[in-house]
């Protein structure tokens, strides 16, 4: 049941047309007349007015062509930027919630996007630092299940994170890390998912990535980066969602990057000064 044990956009391309295609040109020709010096004249400027008149026709008719395109690549726009509105992996829904309970983000709505945010919420309060101390811990569980569930999962994570198991990660007694080093544990949500629900029940899964280790040089369990998925089962209690249960699986777990691995002190650095997140669905 412990999670700590355990850690260890779409984006929508769209090509163009390059412009509106080659404007047509008419070409008049005018018969051959020689020797009336007036009437060639009159006649001249009589095919002038005709040239022009021509050209201006051209003129409308590819603006005309130009504004027709214009109107249909907006429509175009307008139908791409439904579609990426519409990509599965895009973030969607209401806005977080504003309130909390002992620093846990609580109130969330009576639906599925209110259970799956619910769901984020708890993982990464599941996942904390907090619960290798055992007060914080039962703040914790207290907190995030329910009722009918409280003691049950109080006493398994009890066992979870029981002295022997501190000392192995290299842990005081109470949870906190040795002089010199910095503990991280860490939760990070990437994504959730329905797999079952009722009007007062659902099942979650939350896929994570985890951050989990002691930054110092002496360190014998140095941060390592995990992916899990972790399901909850929510019961609607109180004017909230609530756990009812928890487990845990390996994965799905993407190839790993070609990033140069930083040091104990860079780690530290950053989780001092990173702070996490409120997450909705």
């Amino acid at each position: 049941m412990s999670l700590g044990d355990d850690h260890g956009y779409g984006e929508t391309s769209r090509g163009d047309g390059g412009g509106y295609g080659g404007a047509g040109q008419t070409r008049t020709r005018l018969p051959d007349r020689t020797g009336d010096v007036y009437g060639g004249a009159r006649r001249g400027r009589s095919s002038s007015r005709s040239l022009v008149t021509v050209v201006g026709v051209i003129v409308l008719l590819i603006a005309a062509i130009a504004f027709a395109n214009r109107g249909g690549d907006s429509s175009s726009d307008n139908a791409d930027n439904d579609k990426a509105d519409s990509n599965p992996t895009s973030a969607t829904g209401e806005q977080p919630v504003k309130t909390s309970n002992g620093g846990i983000p609580s109130g969330f709505a009576h639906d599925q996007q209110g259970a799956q945010s619910a769901a984020a919420n708890y993982a990464v309060s599941l996942g904390s630092e907090g619960m290798f101390n055992t007060d914080e811990r039962h703040v914790i569980v207290q907190t995030v299940a329910d009722p009918s569930s409280v003691n049950r999962l109080q006493s398994g994570f009890d066992a979870d994170y029981s002295a022997d198991f501190l000392k192995n990660i290299g842990l005081k007694e109470d949870g906190r890390a040795p002089s010199g080093s910095t503990f991280v544990s860490r939760t990070l949500p990437v994504g959730t998912k329905i797999t079952s629900s009722a009007a007062d029940t659902a099942t979650v899964e939350v896929w994570c990535n985890g951050l989990f280790g002691l930054t110092g040089d002496g360190s014998t369990s140095p941060v390592t980066g995990s992916w899990f998925t972790l399901t909850l089962k929510l019961n609607w209690s109180g004017g909230d969602w609530k756990v009812l249960e928890t487990s845990q699986k390996t994965g799905p777990t993407p190839v790993t990057g070609d990033n140069p691995v930083s040091g104990a002190d860079e780690i530290g650095k950053a989780v001092e000064e990173f702070g996490g997140f409120t997450y909705a669905r």
